[in-house]
């Protein structure tokens, strides 16, 4: 019998269509109608939490009525009361502009994928830049005159030997979850990061320096140093604080911190929706308002968004897109796209190089596996340097958008040694340095051989997705060959970089350090801190450089100081343990709808607290 398909064969299947469409509709508004209900039940609970520990205020504030004692109502400090902190004061006037309103996002890209965003245990600048949002300290600078203002403390004494600073902490304060900010939470922090089972070697060689953190009362704490120091101020006011009801669990299983992706808790303008949760195959990372931040001023965002988008193509496409709000280019593609009509129409265009920006550099590893290695040769490295035409680097592949670095500071700071100038490219001073070192083309097929015969070839790694710095390896390599030393380059993922820093197992690698108001060696190149998952990775020793280090950070007389940085820059730039490459300035393209982008000493004011940028109402495109 042939079967027929009939028009009632054809309105049935229609019908069964329909109705899987009203099947899968129904689905996707039932799982939304969930979600919003967790969301309800999650802020529900917050503010049964609040009522609560208001209550509790209440109940306290009358019993010391009762009493007799002087007290100040909960009620009367926090949001808007009293006079705006100098902290506030830049916030309250972006406010007060016509055009102020509060919501939409921010969307950011980081070009790579993120280990962790876990305090501590996190070491790069990406994790960095979410956990500012986050995290809050005692101190900050002023983002215009680099001067130290009170943030969670509202005032602080110095003793006259420097050696005392007691910090008056602010009475309203509270984590995200309700929790008050008190001493006893500075004091856990420091415990928390000096704990040895704590994965964080880098924090303490930082605050190594201090000797004791000790509360005085609950708002009141006092840190006590070992000797002078001459950043003491900002070691004690730069210390993120750590919430001790939710880090200190951690104690009993400190592999479990050490371990983890995103334990990330706070005071801060913003918070994780899961402040234990988050993970790196999310893919991104969001960070929404904080219901609860105590600044007299709120945050102009309901969240900040970064998309992990580890391709530049890519990247740039979500920019012309809209799908990210900040695009960072590179020295060509910026240079076209200042001509690109459609992208300028609704970008603004940044280039800038701040006195506080870092440098990039090639370090050489002088030890791998236990065993010194060519580089541990002075003469090897000042060679290498010697090859490094770092003039036609910045010339011909950064377009002139960066300056050769010299050392580690800044020419704008007064560490720097201005007697100090560039090695310039010299084929024939490489070579005579190479020489005196044992090397030699002893089999004349143009490649250097050392007193064993091994040929001078060592791997450079470098973070592959660079392109510019694809660039500059791959250009070094035909300089280097030239001299008879083959450069064999190893693109690497940002993750695999990081495995070969803590385990030292590579020749030579080429990074960046970030900059500072004034920089301390001492975590890069002191020996001290060639130990396991320190900074000084290249192990580099120099016991000279370690006493100028020494006494330079307990000489707290600036005018003393200045010469003993200038002297180690001059020890650096003999022993050459990194070849110093160059200081790049930033180039950024930014959506029009971002308001108050400014450049200021401290670089983009994007992540000034708790607002640097805002969107005007007409121009906000999340709800």
């Amino acid at each position: 019998m042939e079967n027929r398909f009939t028009i009632k064969d054809f309105f049935l299947f229609v019908a069964i269509g329909l109705l899987l469409v009203v099947v899968l509709l129904t689905m996707y508004q039932i799982d939304r109608q969930w979600q919003k209900l967790a969301e309800m039940e999650t802020v529900l609970k917050e503010q049964a939490q609040d009522v609560r520990r208001l209550s509790q205020s209440y109940a306290e504030l009358q019993r010391r009525v009762a009493a007799g004692a002087a007290v100040t109502s909960p009620l009367a400090v926090g949001q808007g009361g009293g006079a705006i902190p100098p902290a506030f004061r830049r916030a309250k006037a972006v406010t007060e502009r016509p055009d102020y309103a509060e919501g939409d996002w921010l969307v950011r890209a980081f070009g790579n994928s993120l280990k962790t965003i876990t305090p501590l245990v996190s070491t790069d600048a990406y994790a960095a830049a979410v956990q500012n949002y986050v995290l809050e300290s005692l101190l900050q600078r002023d983002p215009e005159t680099l001067k130290w203002q009170g943030a969670l403390a509202e005032r602080w004494t110095v003793s006259n030997d420097g050696k005392r600073i007691v910090f008056d902490l602010r009475h309203d304060v509270h984590f995200s979850d309700g929790e008050p900010l008190t001493a006893e939470d500075v004091v856990f922090t420091f415990d928390f990061i000096m704990n040895p089972k704590i994965a964080a070697p880098r924090e303490r060689a930082y605050y190594e320096k201090i000797a004791a953190v000790k509360a005085l009362g609950p708002y009141r704490v006092a840190f006590r140093f070992k000797e002078p120091y001459f950043d003491s101020l900002a070691l004690a006011g730069g210390m993120a604080i750590l919430a001790r009801h939710f880090y200190a669990p951690y104690l009993k299983d400190p592999e479990a911190f050490n371990q983890s992706k995103g334990l990330l808790f706070g005071s801060g303008p913003y918070r994780l929706p899961d402040p234990k949760g988050w993970t790196p195959d999310v893919g991104l990372v969001e960070l929404e308002r904080n219901p609860r931040y105590w600044g007299p001023v709120q945050p102009s965002f309901d969240k900040l968004l970064w998309k992990i988008i580890e391709n530049q193509t890519a990247r740039l496409a979500s920019y012309r897109n809209g799908e990210i709000d900040v695009y960072g280019a590179r020295p060509l593609e910026y240079k076209r796209l200042r001509n690109d009509r459609d992208l300028m129409s609704r970008s603004i265009a940044l280039e800038y190089l701040s006195p506080t920006s870092g440098y990039s550099y090639i370090g050489w590893n002088e030890r791998r596996g236990g065993k010194p290695t060519w580089f541990a040769d002075k003469r090897v490295r000042q060679a290498m340097t010697y090859l490094t035409d770092r003039r036609r680097i910045v010339d011909e592949i950064m377009l002139g958008y960066a300056e050769i670095a010299v050392g580690p500071f800044s020419p704008q700071s007064r560490q720097h040694a201005r007697d100090l100038e560039p090695r310039p490219f010299d084929l024939a001073k490489a070579k005579a340095l190479l020489a005196e070192a044992g090397f030699a083309d002893r089999d004349g097929d143009g490649v250097l051989e050392d007193r064993d015969g091994r040929p001078f070839r060592f791997e450079l790694v470098f973070f592959q997705d660079n392109e510019d710095t694809r660039r500059i390896v791959l250009f070094l390599k035909d300089l280097y060959a030239r001299a008879g030393v083959q450069l064999v380059p190893k693109p690497a993922e940002w993750s695999v970089m990081l495995d070969l820093l803590r385990k030292r197992d590579f020749d030579a690698i080429t990074l960046g350090w970030t900059g500072s108001v004034e920089g301390d060696l001492y975590q890069i190149f002191h020996s001290s801190q060639m130990k396991p998952e320190a900074d000084n990775f290249v192990s580099y020793a120099n016991p000279r450089l370690d006493r100028l280090i020494e006494q330079a950070r307990r000489t707290v007389d600036e005018d003393q100081r200045m010469p003993l940085w200038q002297a180690a820059e001059r020890i650096l730039y003999e022993d050459q343990p990194y070849t110093f490459l160059m200081r790049r300035k930033s180039l950024v393209f930014i959506d029009k709808r971002m308001h108050n982008v400014e450049v200021t000493p401290l670089g983009l004011n994007v992540s000034e607290t708790p607002i640097g940028w805002y969107v005007p109402a007409p121009l906000q495109k999340y709800k």
